[in-house]
């Protein structure tokens, strides 16, 4: 049942794809997110064959600090999530990472690819919110009237919260939508996506990867809070406020759209 494949990462991934095909096994392999490169070509190989693979990717961003930037994720998460018929999942803590794995297993039409944190994370979703997690996107945290919307995913979520904690002591409200998986909230009736993330409200985004992929989210008039170079050899706590993925920043940006 366990496979050593030592670094060998397009292999693991094709031979998983052969697994799915057989049958009789859920099959998930796993490797550092960044050497999701190596097994590119498999993994679309198991979309275009709608197979159940599960491919569990683990040190998702810069927070990978000290082994530099041929080991950090800038792009790889908004390349995966465009590839079609992958469901890409980006969880922001425990509950999110459990939702993830059980609609990975659930799936019977394509595969999963689950982009795990480093870093040691908060807990900031309920048992409340399962089946709200389910549905890829949600609210997360609300305060009344609320004047702009935090999107956020991962370990950035939690920044988001910072954010939102810190701008309502400012007397400034907002949304904090946390989004696992783009892939499933875009899935969802229209209706519901915009209950979400209503186009009367300003949006910032915040993720540590490539920010081009959440101005379908934000808008030509939004904020994206992210990353379009490849990180630094640091450790994680000073290559986020090196880079500015910090909730600080993220309040700036929010008070640039309700001012």
């Amino acid at each position: 049942r366990h496979i050593n494949y030592g670094v060998r990462e397009f292999g693991m991934a094709a031979i998983m794809n052969g697994v799915a095909l057989h049958g009789g096994y859920i099959p998930y392999g796993g490797t550092f997110l960044t050497f999701s490169d190596y097994s590119r070509n498999a993994i679309r190989m198991a979309a275009l064959m709608k197979q159940r693979v599960i491919h569990v990717f683990t040190h998702d961003s810069i927070g990978l600090g000290e082994d530099g930037p041929t080991h950090q994720s800038v792009e790889h998460v908004p390349s995966l999530r465009i590839i079609p018929g992958l469901d890409v999942w980006r969880p922001a803590d425990g509950l999110e990472t459990a939702v993830a794995w059980a609609c990975a297993i659930e799936r019977r039409d394509g595969p999963s690819a689950l982009c795990l944190s480093r870093q040691n994370l908060p807990r900031l979703s309920d048992a409340s919110m399962v089946e709200k997690i389910r549905k890829g996107g949600y609210v997360l945290a609300e305060g009344a009237n609320p004047q702009a919307v935090i999107v956020a995913t991962g370990s950035e979520t939690s920044l988001a919260m910072e954010a939102h904690a810190a701008l309502a002591a400012e007397g400034i409200s907002t949304r904090v939508v946390s989004m696992p998986s783009s892939n499933v909230f875009d899935r969802q009736p229209e209706a519901y996506q915009d209950r979400v993330l209503p186009l009367s409200l300003p949006a910032v985004a915040v993720e540590a990867a490539h920010p081009d992929f959440w101005r379908k989210y934000v808008g030509r008039t939004g904020v994206v809070v992210g990353i379009a170079t490849f990180g630094e050899s640091a450790p994680a706590k000073d290559l986020y406020p090196h880079f500015g993925i910090t909730s600080a920043r993220v309040c700036d940006a929010v008070r640039t759209l309700v001012k």
